[in-house]
């Protein structure tokens, strides 16, 4: 008996299940899903075929309920070069260069297993812009936990921060930003959102499409192994209780080798080699596969004998659907293939010649001497399910009387801002970025903390020419999103999600380029978590269309649910921004006494789901703060000016905790206090989070309030800087000191206890 019929004898993929649609549904696929598939197949298909189609048709790779939604976002500027569609988004930053730049989910796996998943979110979004022949220059991330006084929230909360240092520091990519927040709809289903930023010159961009037809295809990377197999049907389902055992899906990660196979990608773009490129992300080798060959309107057929593999006995569907990390799929140019293999031996990865590109459009499989996969390669793409999910009526929320509720009897504004200040929304995050190296290139203006968005300087990428590329542009960074806003009402949530990351670059002095998304949702089968994904999302547009910040890359992720029991909605906003000159960036922290500060904007009071309301009364109730997406662009635009000009030496966006919480944070960001001078002690005043305001300090305040903007912008002069303490307009005096340590102690104690 030969090798080949030894093996076809014992091996388990000689002997796999039946294809039916009791099987079809505990792979995601419904009773009219499956049948499209065998009329597309017009047979019954191999298990190989059936895994193909389901995962390629899951929640997580077609976006089955979202796509009809998502065309209602803006994705077009002068400055845009790629728009959704491929492995990430690119604008144009000037100099011949490009900022490229995505945020994804890896949101299940990271409450399965926190280190792990957290880790091999970092590498699969920093492969996304490496893939484009980018080199990262920045990550930053968004995180969601439950309660603190969950019992699984402090090991969570450990293994993911754990998990994207590892990564992100072992990479030497700085992680130099991001937010970390906590609430009870969490405890089931932590949310860990990640981005990577990359610059390009603009004739080294790579893309998926391209490819032609006889050309090699080609595999490098770590070898194939049986990790994260299901991770994609993973992603588009709810958990339930006890999800241990779901850990064979979530992969293992490598940064060290990602290092290796980013260097090796960089060093084969910088020829003349290859033609197309994908990350082998969700779905592995087949998603990459079906990617490239719809994208250059070809087949591909594959010869899985030639895939390097770490574990023995591995059948066509594990290989095709395993989601081991550190591996890219790529078409070289004929002719070229030794020359690619010489540079990723030298950086000691595999690269495999694996099969050829075809003009009949169908994805061929081969394997042990057999054929297992022989499909047509559009219907994976152009027949995914399309669903218009109904959508329940969301009833807007009624409005609150702020008079009732003042501040409660034995407290008063220097208390209530101690609570806020340290509660776990709002205090401070060093624990987490710490562990983080947010300093490594050397490009990184502003650490965590310092700037209301992380600042990297964009170098140029080769010796500038003479007149070229003077290396004075920097990015602006930022992640926003204020999820107890969206649960309220999901329109004005989605906008002011777009207005406060717009804010946050304005403060820095950016100018907002463009933004990437990551749509954390729950079970879109559920009318009214469909009502609130379609809200956001129309949000969303309408602020970016104002604001001319359109949207160019992003993920959605559905299902976040445990039991039932879904998230709040979370659509996380990722925005960048471009400063010409970084030296002109603006940090938040107080400069020198005797300052002026002056706020920007209207103050109406608006207490409806503020933290004042949560954390000093107990209630998330009442309407989020309305967006006027006119005045946050004219403020916006104000601020940029005055920092331009360099008529203010502080800026700061007003959010969470409003007024008086902004004031601290700057006072303890600049260790500088403050002498407030208005008269005022109403909560809703130094507490309400009403929508487009900014303090800034300036020396020169006369000329600042006679510019013209000032005469057609509610604008207010709150008081001085001080050296020392921050003093409150009834008298008490408020230590900077005291204001730090209580800002800065809540999480480290959390973490030890």
């Amino acid at each position: 008996m030969t090798n080949a019929a030894i093996q076809k004898h014992n091996h388990p993929a000689f002997n796999e299940p039946d294809v039916t649609p009791a099987l079809g549904a505990e792979h995601g696929l419904n009773e009219d899903e499956y049948n499209l598939m065998l009329s597309i197949i017009g047979r019954a298909p191999s298990f190989t075929e059936f895994g193909i189609f389901s995962v390629m048709w899951s929640e997580h790779c077609s976006y089955k309920s979202s796509r009809l939604h998502l065309k209602k976002l803006p994705t077009e500027a002068p400055w845009v070069i790629q728009g959704p569609g491929e492995n990430a988004g690119v604008i144009d930053i000037g100099d011949n260069q490009a900022a490229i730049f995505k945020m994804e989910s890896h949101n299940h796996p990271s409450f399965i297993e926190p280190y792990q998943g957290a880790a091999t979110g970092v590498g699969g979004i920093m492969r996304d812009v490496f893939t484009m022949g980018a080199r990262p220059i920045a990550n930053i991330n968004a995180l969601r936990f439950g309660s603190p006084e969950h019992p699984k929230t402090r090991h969570l909360v450990d293994g993911v921060v754990s998990g994207i240092a590892g990564y992100g520091n072992c990479m030497g990519v700085p992680t130099v930003g991001g937010e970390v927040n906590f609430h009870p709809s969490y405890n089931g289903n932590i949310l860990v959102n990640a981005m990577t930023v990359g610059i390009a010159e603009h004739d080294k961009i790579y893309y998926a499409r391209g490819a032609g037809i006889d050309q090699p295809v080609v595999y490098v990377g770590s070898k194939t192994g049986r990790d994260g197999i299901h991770g994609a049907t993973m992603a588009s389902a709810e958990f339930e209780e006890g999800v241990e055992g779901n850990r064979p899906t979530v992969q293992v990660g490598d940064p060290f080798t990602e290092k290796l196979l980013l260097e090796a990608c960089l060093e084969l773009m910088s020829g003349d080699a290859i033609i197309s490129i994908q990350d082998m992300g969700a779905a592995g080798l087949t998603s990459s596969a079906v990617e490239i060959a719809d994208k250059g309107g070809i087949g591909v057929a594959l010869d899985l004998d030639l895939v390097p593999q770490r574990e023995d006995m591995m059948s066509p569907y594990e290989l095709m659907l395993s989601e081991s990390q550190e591996r890219m799929l790529m078409i070289v140019k004929p002719g070229k293939e030794d020359m690619a293999r010489v540079i990723f031996e030298k950086w000691d990865l595999d690269f495999a010649v694996i099969g050829r590109t075809t003009k009949e459009q169908r994805l061929k499989i081969n394997m042990y001497g057999e054929c297992w996969c022989d499909i047509p390669v559009p219907p994976l793409v152009d027949d995914a399910p399309v669903y218009d999910r109904p959508q329940g009526h969301y009833p807007k929320p009624e409005s609150i009387d702020p008079i009732a509720y003042s501040i409660p009897d034995g407290s008063d504004l220097h208390s209530v801002l101690h609570t806020l200040i340290s509660c776990p929304d709002m205090a401070s995050k060093r624990w987490v970025w710490e562990q983080y190296d947010h300093l490594v290139m050397g490009e990184t203006v502003a650490e965590p903390g310092q700037a209301d968005a992380a600042i990297v300087k964009a170098p140029p990428l080769s010796p500038p020419q003479a007149g070229g590329i003077k290396g004075g542009k920097a990015l602006a960074i930022s992640s926003d999103c204020t999820p107890r806003y969206c649960q309220a009402d999901p329109f004005e949530g989605g906008k002011q999600a777009v207005a406060e990351s717009y804010r946050n670059l304005c403060a820095s002095g950016a100018r907002p380029m463009a933004v990437t998304n990551n749509l954390n949702f729950g079970n879109p089968e559920k009318p009214d978590i469909m009502s609130q994904f379609v809200g956001c999302v129309e949000g969303i547009a309408e602020a970016c269309k104002e604001l001319h910040y359109p949207v160019i890359s992003g993920n959605v992720s559905l299902y976040n649910e445990t039991s039932g029991e879904a998230i709040l909605p979370t659509p996380v906003i990722g925005g960048v921004g471009l400063i010409p000159d970084w030296k002109k960036s603006m940090s938040l922290g107080f400069k020198a006494p005797g300052e002026t500060i002056i706020l920007i904007g209207e103050t109406k009071g608006h207490l409806g789901q503020s933290l004042y309301l949560r954390e000093i009364h107990g209630l998330e109730k009442g309407p989020p703060p309305p967006v006027d997406l006119k005045a946050e662009r004219w403020h916006g635009e104000f601020v940029r000016r005055l920092i331009d000009e360099e008529l203010i030496t502080a800026a700061h966006d007003i959010s969470d905790g409003g007024l008086l919480c902004a004031l601290a944070e700057m006072a303890m960001a600049g260790n500088r206090g403050a002498t407030l001078t208005i008269e005022n002690n109403d909560p809703a005043f130094w507490f309400g989070e009403d929508q487009a305001r900014y303090i800034v300090t300036t020396k020169d305040p006369d000329a600042l309030l006679a510019l013209d903007e000032c005469k057609a912008f509610p604008v207010m002069t709150l008081g001085k800087t001080t050296e020392f303490d921050l003093n409150l307009p009834n008298g008490h005096n408020i230590s900077i000191r005291e204001l730090k340590e209580l800002s800065e102690k809540w999480l480290p104690a959390y973490m030890a206890a």
